[in-house]
């Protein structure tokens, strides 16, 4: 199995001219034909250089940021360059209304002044094939037997190459839906610190209006350092940091003031979360039909009742932002993904596809039933997707109830007889530290409409035969007509007065001595539970046998698409698994319709031109127009354009994950992040589009000049290789 996917990998660039830049490449597996092709486009490094295990190479200086983005090393002394969204959360949490370096911005003059955070990033160490031993142990099995024995395996292995002395962790990834197993290994560090962020303003310029579209303005960038021990192991979680040192790298990137040209190579590394390319057609009708469709209609009232608050005060608006930012960005993407979805009929290509697979398949006993029994799985969990998306996006989306609902857990161990007090005691203890958490971000007034609303809409949109029993009959009787917002609205104003977790005195009365009658009488907990218990005890299993089948009639089908055409087999790459991969392509204007053509770049003149004073999105600092205007860009102007280059564009393939990730030129030099797609392509986690794919990347002369003229940050500076 290993040799045949070795060789998918190799072969595939014969074809490569027909299918632009589409692929995330391993880079264990970045063979001599893929290689070659990149040197075709421009590439000056060597293999070695790229990846190698046993020396330094430039997967060194490329690390996972947080729980879900990519960072890079941009210094000898552990610099870190990520996305200004990447970094959104800790800058956030080392804001007040007294130092709000959210809205204002932030740069430690020394290290000294750099602030703690509560992240984490890993480097990888290695990535090891493993495929065979898992094989071998799943040989015989199929369904919900087969994942709960693979997920036993891949336990025992990742538990075997894992070391919690040395901080190394390792996570086997199912690529090829299953067809190929790589263990990658990773060594964690815990004591990562704020550096510099610009101002809000700077880093979300554009805000949800210019989300996913070209022409963009936006810096998006945040700074932060790896600290380690004295001797340069890694500091682990809740040791002490003080008398730590920064971060000695094997490999940074040198960062080039030189300017772009439309072709240019480039090649983005990271850590794309998520793919799904080889999906079904029954796959894409249920993401067209019913979950992206509930998913943006879920989201835009929460985000509906979010802003309504965050408008009305800056308290609020810091308070809201980090949740806000997440929500939005996927409400924006999904909606943007079934358009384009429909708009290039993935659906009838996956179709076409399947029936020249169906008539090959004739005879062959282990393919030839697949798509019939692939379409009875699919069957008997469609009338119940909307349920589920409305329980995730839904319910879960009150921030109260999803709180309420993990109360569960307390109540589960209260009821049972024979529950160890100290057992009791330590999920009670669980329950106040995450109510803490819970009370600083939450925000009762946005928090209380999407309740009221969120209640009607699953009572008007959820089959009322997979609702919970009397519980809208109940709220009719007491409320009042279940057509009326008003109902809804007196109702979860009684949740909310109500409640014992937003009662100080109430709540750590129960804490002190917990009881399973009282949490069940709470209006909040009797809420989440009756949602949550109707769903898990009924449809949950149902969804887990569905994408057990589902899982393994998509490995047999990729499978079957290897035997079926040796040819197409080599235009075949594994989906993202967020796991370490390298694309290649080239800087790149692009035409998305009739008679408009979209430059590479954008620069400073755009940038003014969007300018709004006092608006929420198009803001900026006061400062930053007095330099733009006096054209005051140093040595980060564009000597072609004569204008400070803001952001550009490339074909490189990217998708969710790659947030942060390093846009590198042929001599491996940094030239850019990337944070976003274009809209034109917004189905590219189904479907590559070859034609209108762009990643949009901030320019790392942008970056630059805000840390340097902007922020007075040229001690960070200082610390760079520059590469003019």
């Amino acid at each position: 199995m290993k040799k045949i996917l070795v060789t998918i990998v190799l072969l595939v660039s014969i074809t490569m001219k027909s299918l632009a830049d589409e692929g995330m490449w391993l880079p264990l597996l970045l063979g001599q034909q893929v290689y070659n092709e990149m040197v075709k486009k421009g590439l000056k490094l060597t293999k070695d250089q790229l990846y190698n295990i046993n020396k330094a190479s430039l997967k060194d200086a490329i690390i996972i940021f947080g729980g879900g983005c990519t960072g890079e090393i941009v210094s000898a002394e552990g610099l870190i360059f990520t996305n200004h969204h990447c970094g959104y959360d800790a800058i956030a949490n080392a804001s007040t209304m007294e130092h709000n370096y959210l809205q204002n911005g932030f740069y430690a003059q020394s290290k000294g002044e750099e602030i703690n955070s509560n992240l984490s990033v890993q480097f990888l160490l290695r990535i090891d094939d493993v495929t065979k031993e898992v094989m071998d142990s799943l040989q015989g099995l199929s369904g919900t037997e087969r994942v709960a024995k693979q997920n036993a395996v891949l336990a025992a292995i990742n538990k075997r190459m894992s070391d919690e002395s040395k901080s190394i962790e390792t996570r086997v990834s199912a690529l090829f839906k299953g067809n190929q197993f790589l263990a990658f290994v990773y060594q964690r560090y815990y004591d990562i610190r704020l550096v510099g962020a610009p101002p809000e303003s700077v880093g979300k310029f554009g805000g949800d209006t210019d989300n996913w579209e070209w022409p963009r303005h936006t810096g998006d960038f945040s700074i932060f350092r790896v600290y380690t021990k004295p001797d340069g192991s890694p500091a682990k979680r809740g040791e002490s940091t003080e008398g730590n040192i920064p971060l000695k790298p094997k490999w940074y990137l040198p960062v080039s003031l030189k300017p772009l040209k439309d072709g240019d190579f480039a090649m983005i590394w990271g850590y794309p979360g998520g793919t799904n390319r080889y999906e079904s057609s029954y796959g894409i009708r249920l993401s067209t039909e019913i979950n992206n469709p509930t998913l943006v209609k879920l989201r835009d009232v929460r985000l509906k009742y979010m802003f309504d608050e965050m408008k009305k005060d800056p308290a609020t608006k810091l308070q809201l932002a980090s949740s806000f930012a997440g929500i939005a960005n996927y409400w924006k993407f999904f909606d943007g993904e079934t358009k384009q979805l429909y708009k290039y009929d993935v659906y009838g290509q996956k179709k076409t596809a399947e029936a020249k697979f169906n008539a090959w398949a004739k005879g062959k006993t282990e393919y030839e039933n697949l798509f019939v029994d692939w379409g009875k799985a699919y069957d008997a969990w469609l009338p119940y997707a909307k349920h589920r998306m409305y329980m995730n996006e839904g319910i879960y989306g009150s921030p109260l109830i999803g709180f309420a609902a993990s109360l569960q857990q307390l109540e589960a161990l209260l009821v049972k007889a024979g529950t160890a007090q100290a057992d009791i005691r330590k999920a009670a203890d669980a329950a106040n530290l995450q109510r803490k958490g819970f009370m600083e971000d939450e925000n009762k007034a946005s928090d209380q409409n999407i309740v009221a609303a969120v209640t009607k809409m699953y009572y008007e949109d959820v089959a009322k035969e997979q609702q919970p029993v009397g519980f809208y009959a109940t709220l009719k009787n007491q409320y009042g007509a279940l057509d009326d917002d008003a109902t809804y609205k007196k109702y979860a104003a009684d949740i909310f007065s109500k409640t014992m977790i937003f009662d100080d005195a109430k709540w750590n009365a129960f804490i002190a001595n917990p009881d399973a009658v009282k949490l069940q009488d709470d209006p909040a907990f009797y809420y989440a539970s009756a949602f949550a218990k109707n769903y898990t005890s009924k449809y949950g299993p149902m969804y887990q046998q569905f994408a057990a089948k589902n899982a393994e009639f998509g490995r047999i089908y990729l499978k079957g698409i290897m035997e079926m055409d040796p040819v197409k087999a080599k235009m075949m790459y594994p989906d993202a698994t967020f796991t370490m991969r390298v694309s290649y392509g080239n800087v790149k204007s692009y035409n998305p319709r009739d008679a408009v053509h979209y430059d590479y770049v954008t620069t400073s003149n755009g940038l003014l031109e969007k300018y709004k004073p006092g608006d929420y999105e198009f803001d900026l600092p006061a400062k930053q127009i007095e330099l733009l205007k006096k054209k005051d860009f140093g040595q980060y102007m564009d000597p072609v354009r004569k204008s400070l280059v803001i952001g550009f564009i490339t074909t490189n393939d990217i998708t969710g994950g790659n947030s942060g990730s390093p846009v590198i030129n042929s001599k491996g030099e940094l030239i850019g992040l990337a944070f976003d797609g274009n809209y034109e392509a917004l189905s590219h986690k189904l479907a590559f589009d070859k034609d209108l794919n762009r990643t949009i990347c901030v320019d790392i002369r942008y970056v630059l000049w805000c840390i340097d003229k902007l922020g007075g940050g040229t001690n960070i500076i200082k610390e760079l290789k520059l590469m003019k």
